[in-house]
């Protein structure tokens, strides 16, 4: 019984201690929440200088296609050594020859009929002189029968003349008038023979010119410096009529035609036109439309790491739409294609080469631009005069490359922020900091150049 009580007081002095300690000790300081800033990549709205562009791929193909064709019929009988595909042969080289045999007899034939027919001329002139002379002759026999007949008439009248002589005398008078008239006859018709020798020397003279132009047609000759594609025919082979024998394609002038989407062409000629485009589709309202914005044009070639450029001249518009693609074919055209190239350094711009073109219009002052990235379902992310994050809803005209060009919604000076946000809540709190790179980017890239990374 004893021990049992003896366990009493260190409970007792326990309960007092954890009481002591309860009463002195004091509830913890409570602290309010406090919001952590998210940095973010700034940059400032700035009004610069901007090119609109649009760029597109197509493959070249030359200005002018040239195709020998086979304008007569015949053997082969000559074929430059150089014909071969892809050699460069100069503007006036004879490159095929077809057989002028039968060309040339039908040059001498047609030169042998005109003369013939130019000898019947001046033998119907020689007829008409010996026709005219002798109708004057029967004149003068007829004035004498008819003298005659009339004097045998009168002795008739007195019986001193039987009739039967009267009779002929009248018979050969009439024999005689039949003779002049048939002369006369004669002379009339020889402006006619003459007229109809006359147009038959025409066709024979026509027929050498043909023979002639045949004859010509046997010399194939390139007509310009050119570059042989596809060569079709050998010596001794014959060559039909209308037979395509050699294809060969200029070098002077090289064309491409790019496939750029539609949204994007159209937003460039709005970013450069101002409103100054015509009404209409014409040669001059094209030819204004072009003077209007001023394009510019540049093809290049990227090589692994190395880009070759031709300046190029805008040529015209493609004459139908891609239908699956929405593109349009903008046509460029680079003249001397060949005439800069450099064996082992600068390669020409040969025919079926891919390349990028890009078209410029003039440039435009105060334009705001933002990276692309900056967009997020028609909004930009600002940041406000209190550091934290406003979505402003904004209209953009041009978008090229990285850039769009905000119309609507952003003033300058106004800080953007770059930084791709998720979530992004309007007022959240933000720590900017400056991205000076990027926007040293943004300005090279609106006037048509690339800075440094």
């Amino acid at each position: 019984m004893k021990k049992k009580l003896l366990i009493i007081p260190p409970i007792l002095i326990g309960v007092a201690v954890l009481a002591f300690m309860i009463g002195g000790w004091s509830a913890p300081e409570r602290k309010p929440p406090q919001e952590r800033p998210r940095a973010v990549r700034t940059i400032t709205a700035d009004q610069v200088m901007l090119v609109p562009r649009v760029t597109g791929y197509g493959s070249v193909y030359p200005g002018t296609v040239w195709s020998a064709i086979a304008q007569v019929a015949g053997e082969v009988v000559y074929v430059h050594p150089g014909l071969k595909k892809g050699a460069i042969l100069p503007a006036g080289t004879e490159i095929l020859r077809i057989s002028p045999v039968d060309f040339e007899l039908a040059v001498a034939q047609a030169t042998a009929n005109i003369r013939s027919a130019e000898a019947k001329l001046v033998e119907l002139k020689v007829t008409e002189t010996n026709t005219t002379d002798l109708l004057e002759i029967e004149r003068r026999g007829l004035k004498l029968r008819e003298a005659d007949v009339k004097r045998k008439k009168a002795l008739l009248g007195r019986g001193t003349v039987a009739k039967t002589s009267y009779e002929t005398a009248q018979r050969d008078t009439l024999s005689q008038l039949k003779l002049v008239q048939d002369l006369k006859n004669k002379i009339r018709l020889l402006p006619t023979q003459r007229a109809v020798q006359q147009e038959q020397i025409a066709v024979y003279r026509a027929q050498h010119d043909s023979a002639k132009l045949d004859l010509s047609r046997t010399h194939i000759i390139l007509p310009f410096e050119a570059r042989i594609g596809v060569v079709s025919v050998e010596v001794e082979q014959f060559a039909q009529l209308g037979g395509t024998l050699v294809t060969a394609d200029s070098l002077d002038v090289a064309e491409v035609e790019a496939q750029i989407p539609i949204s994007q062409f159209r937003a460039m000629i709005h970013a450069s036109a101002d409103g100054q485009v015509p009404v209409g589709v014409a040669a001059a309202n094209l030819s204004r439309i072009v003077k209007t914005i001023g394009f510019e044009a540049t093809v290049r070639l990227r090589a692994a790491d190395e880009t070759v450029e031709w300046p190029a001249r805008f040529a015209r518009i493609s004459d139908a739409v891609d239908p699956k693609t929405r593109t349009i074919g903008a046509i460029v055209t680079v003249e001397g294609a060949y005439a800069k190239a450099q064996p082992g350094q600068r390669p020409p711009l040969a025919k079926g080469m891919f390349v990028e073109i890009e078209i410029r219009t003039r440039a435009k002052a105060g334009q705001i631009v933002v990276p692309r990235s900056a967009l997020h379902d028609g909004n930009v992310y600002i940041l406000d005069s209190d550091s934290r994050l406003a979505l402003r809803p904004v209209t953009v005209g041009l978008v090229q490359g990285d850039i769009a060009v905000i119309d609507v919604g952003i003033t300058s000076g106004e800080t953007i922020v770059v930084s791709d946000l998720v979530p992004a809540v309007a007022g959240m709190l933000l720590m900017p900091q400056p991205d000076e790179q990027l926007r040293d980017r943004l300005r090279a890239e609106a006037k048509g150049g690339v800075a440094a990374k």
